[in-house]
């Protein structure tokens, strides 16, 4: 029976979606939410096996506290799901400096205080999983949204690094780059107005805003299926660095690396050229 500490617990969501998953496997959940009485009900059904506690993952002293009472409840965490976050539209040179710094405290700053939070255990154990839900927007950035595709890029960057540097304790860590699934993702973008202080960039955000609401409720990706793909991934002797999920993400995703491996390609010369030549 593992533990799992899962962030982000809104209902109709991943963070739901991958408790849901570990409570059918036989395992124990400890899932955060910003509004826990929205899970009343299901921790009612659930008894015992679950922990739901409120949490603010941009506040690091809430952040060590639910990690404690989860480690104080159930003798340790095993698999980390780093969750929570959210999108914001907005153009680079547009977007409010404080949205921008939000923007990154929620979907950077937050995983790397919860990660931290949890690897002394998971170290002391040696073992561990950790899994940090990216979006395709972190391979391949995403017109309208520069900062979040920032975000994700630094989740990458960061992820990339920690598996490297936790494999020799233990502890595997697994990326992942969902395109767009059928979350409550995108449900409050109706009710927000495109607030965009240079109007060269409004049209285009308008558009952005509009196929969000368009796309609503019709997004191809089936979260259920998503999760259970990442469970299968964990469970293979050689599990996957990163695992992409659905079909356009995945395209996108194909689309975008195969073009930079052929720019890359052509300008070998160049790039080689600037070393100091042989025996210099």
């Amino acid at each position: 029976m593992k533990t799992w500490f899962i962030t982000g617990g809104t209902p109709g969501g991943f963070g739901m979606t991958f408790a849901e998953a570990a409570l059918e496997n036989g395992d124990r959940v400890a899932l955060t939410a910003r509004r826990p009485h929205e899970l009343r009900d299901w921790v009612e059904e659930h008894g015992d096996r679950v922990l739901v506690l409120p949490l603010d993952v941009t506040d690091t002293r809430q952040v060590h506290e639910a990690v404690s009472a989860a480690e104080a409840r159930f003798g340790g965490i095993d698999v980390l799901v780093n969750n929570a976050g959210r999108g914001w539209y907005g153009s680079v040179e547009g977007m409010d400096e404080a949205a921008v710094r939000k923007m990154f405290e929620l979907n950077f700053f937050a995983v790397l205080a919860v990660t931290r939070a949890v690897l002394p255990g998971m170290r002391a154990r040696r073992a561990g999983w950790i899994v940090n839900m990216s979006s395709v927007a972190g391979l391949a950035g995403v017109t309208g949204f520069g900062f979040y595709s920032a975000a994700k890029f630094a989740v990458e960057g960061m992820t990339e690094v920690l598996r490297e540097e936790v494999a020799p304790l233990g502890i595997k860590v697994l990326a992942v780059e969902p395109g767009a699934f059928r979350t409550r993702a995108y449900a409050g973008f109706a009710d927000e107005p495109v607030a965009e202080t240079i109007e060269d960039y409004r049209p285009m955000l308008e558009a952005v805003r509009a196929a969000m609401i368009d796309e609503d409720g019709r997004q191809p990706g089936d979260p259920r299926r998503g999760v259970s793909a990442v469970l299968d991934a964990m469970r293979q002797d050689d599990p996957p660095r990163r695992l992409v999920l659905g079909g356009a993400g995945y395209d996108r995703v194909t689309e975008r690396l195969s073009g930079m491996l052929t720019e890359l390609r052509s300008q070998e010369a160049v790039s080689r050229g600037a070393d100091f030549p042989p025996g210099r």
